[in-house]
């Protein structure tokens, strides 16, 4: 497993980024702890396709506007969070939301839907790209020994990662629900 993982880890990497690939950082990052990848190679194609990925939404939401409606109607609660929350934050949002699971991919989306400025847009993303992909990326690879024992303690009692996945979801979800529920 770990072979074809080092053999097909960039190329699944940049697909993983596209669309956010937190996850995918993090496991390249003890993949590199562990000697099958390289760190610096890592994060640079982490951050070159998150960039690209965040852009392509922007460009899509600002000239497909028509096309993109109909995807994100189930969707116009979190949208309309995500402008409350561009907002209330201004800028920084776009720093922010790299973390943010759920609202990940629809910030950019949001903010290309407005008149906010594609250099302005394109600038923020750069930046927050590449400390995201440093910050995440180089954490993963220093914080390597303590995640392969987090790793082999959930693999000999199988039954814990279900429950964490479940623990996370969960707590996902609500805090979504609650952050786009209707006020009345």
């Amino acid at each position: 497993m770990f072979s074809s993982l080092s053999t097909y880890g960039y190329i699944g990497l940049f697909i993983y980024s596209l669309g956010g690939g937190f996850v995918g950082l993090l496991a390249a990052g003890v993949l590199s702890f562990n000697g099958k990848m390289d760190i610096g190679t890592s994060i640079a194609i982490a951050f070159v396709a998150n960039f690209i990925g965040d852009m392509l939404l922007f460009y899509m939401a600002r000239y497909q506007k028509s096309d993109m409606m109909g995807y994100l109607h189930k969707h116009r609660r979190k949208l309309a969070l995500s402008h409350i929350l561009m907002k209330k934050y201004g800028s920084w949002v776009i720093f922010i939301q790299k973390y943010v699971y759920g609202i990940k991919t629809l910030i950019p989306l949001a903010i290309g839907l407005t008149k906010y400025n594609i250099k302005t847009f394109s600038i923020l993303n750069f930046l927050a790209s590449a400390i995201w992909a440093g910050v995440v990326g180089y954490g993963s690879y220093a914080s390597g020994s303590a995640l392969m024992a987090s790793y082999g303690f959930i693999a000999d009692r199988p039954y814990i990662a279900p429950i964490i996945l479940v623990v996370l979801g969960g707590l996902t979800w609500w805090f979504l629900t609650a952050a786009t529920k209707k006020r009345k």
